[in-house]
């Protein structure tokens, strides 16, 4: 028995020792007891009155906690429901929770709330959060947007004010007659520079030959008014030769015969059929072979008031260019009595094409034969001495040698500044 009270004296010395510094140690776990503070916007603790709610062993003051009780009770907010207790309902002990609205917990500022509802709720007003940058996004499939407004003009005059400026269309022309070609002492003959890269000239610009294929040589001048003639003779065909002969316009393709588009009209050797838009129709009696002479004869009365206005040429980057104000042509117009007629060794073989579209005409020539044949050869007559000149023109107004055609240069006007410079050439 002694043994046992001195032992529970002991004991009891040994609680009394130990028992104030383990009232200092905190509690591990949050006690069920400890009133919950209600979930709203965050507010500094409140420190407990220890008189007003007397001495509580199982209470744990926030003096004793290393963790601050405010951020405990965050922690716990995120874990409950949107609810909270009353103060009334933990004196009474009670476990009644009262169901409040979300917008109980965050009211955020009429300035900054969202038209619709945000799945994330922003941040409470007490507290201040960082703005982080906007990140660039990698997706390479979304269009940047900008705000930027569009580019003023240098006079800076909006779009209401502002005149409409003039469309200008300009063409690049492809070829351009060279200086040399034709020249104010020079006689017509035909031009190095209008024709095909195939077709092979004489020495004295008279005669031409091709074997690579129906291509086109025209003469240096042309005509748009009057009546006018020249001749050609068939100076070789050989076996396999053809000729394509006629009048063709500035516009016709001289990489085609005479007759293949409707810039050109022409007289055909196999059958002495005409041909114009590449369609061939009965014409002559018979065709014309090696050594005929053809003769060409056009009438344009009063073909000037009908042909269209010269080309405006202007200088641009070192390039010589058709200009149109509106990028439109002026429409063909017909010449009244207008016609071309063929003769076959000064025998007229009858009206061939009428009402003819205003412009300057050319006499052109194409030829043909197969590889490995000679070239197929003929020469223009411009006049005045004709072979076989013809003695009755059925009626016709008596025409004129091509030889008399005066010298026209480009037709048209050339203006431009480049390098410092104007050019002007009519």
């Amino acid at each position: 028995m002694e043994n046992y009270q001195s032992s529970s004296k002991g004991d009891e010395a040994d609680d009394q020792r130990w028992g104030s510094p383990l009232n200092r140690i905190p509690s591990p776990r949050f006690p069920e007891t400890v009133p919950r503070p209600p979930v709203g916007p965050l507010s500094p603790p409140q420190s407990v009155d220890a008189e007003a709610s007397g001495p509580n062993p199982d209470i744990v003051h926030s003096s004793t906690l290393q963790t601050p009780l405010h951020s405990v009770a965050l922690a716990v907010a995120d874990e409950l429901p949107p609810s909270s207790t009353s103060s009334s309902d933990d004196d009474n002990g009670s476990a009644r929770k009262k169901q409040r609205s979300l917008s109980s917990f965050v009211s955020p500022s009429p300035a900054s709330a969202p038209s619709t509802a945000s799945p994330h709720p922003p941040p409470p007003s007490g507290t201040s959060v960082a703005k982080k940058p906007k990140k660039k996004g990698n997706n390479v499939w979304t269009k940047s947007t900008s705000r930027k407004g569009k580019k003023k003009g240098k006079s800076g005059s909006n779009h209401h004010g502002a005149a409409a400026e003039e469309t200008v269309v300009m063409t690049p022309m492809p070829r351009f007659t060279d200086r040399t070609d034709d020249t104010p002492d020079a006689a017509i003959c035909l031009s190095r520079v209008y024709k095909a890269e195939k077709v092979e000239l004489s020495e004295d610009r008279l005669a031409a030959g091709s074997i690579k294929g129906y291509r086109m040589v025209r003469a240096t001048r042309g005509v748009q008014e009057g009546a006018w003639y020249f001749e050609i003779k068939v100076v070789r065909l050989g076996e396999t030769g053809h000729t394509r002969l006629g009048w063709t316009t500035d516009k016709g393709d001289l990489q085609a015969p005479v007759g293949y588009d409707g810039n050109s009209f022409g007289y055909r050797d196999i059958d002495g059929c005409k041909i114009h838009k590449a369609l061939r129709e009965k014409y002559g009696d018979e065709q014309y072979c090696e050594g005929d002479v053809i003769g060409f004869y056009i009438n344009l009365p009063d073909g000037a008031s009908y042909a269209p206005k010269p080309p405006h040429l202007i200088w641009y980057k070192g390039q010589r260019y058709f200009y149109s104000a509106d990028g439109k042509d002026d429409p063909p117009k017909v010449v009244p009595g207008s016609e071309i007629s063929f003769f076959k060794n000064g025998v007229c073989q009858g009206v061939a094409f009428t009402n003819l579209f205003g412009g300057r005409y050319y006499p052109a020539a194409s030829m043909y034969t197969l590889p490995n044949q000679p070239n197929c050869e003929v020469r223009f007559n411009f006049g005045p001495d004709f072979n076989k000149f013809p003695q009755d023109f059925g009626g016709r107004a008596i025409p004129r040698p091509m030889s008399e055609v005066a010298y026209h240069g480009l037709d048209c006007k050339v203006e431009g500044v480049e390098n410092g410079f104007s050019e002007k050439t009519s």
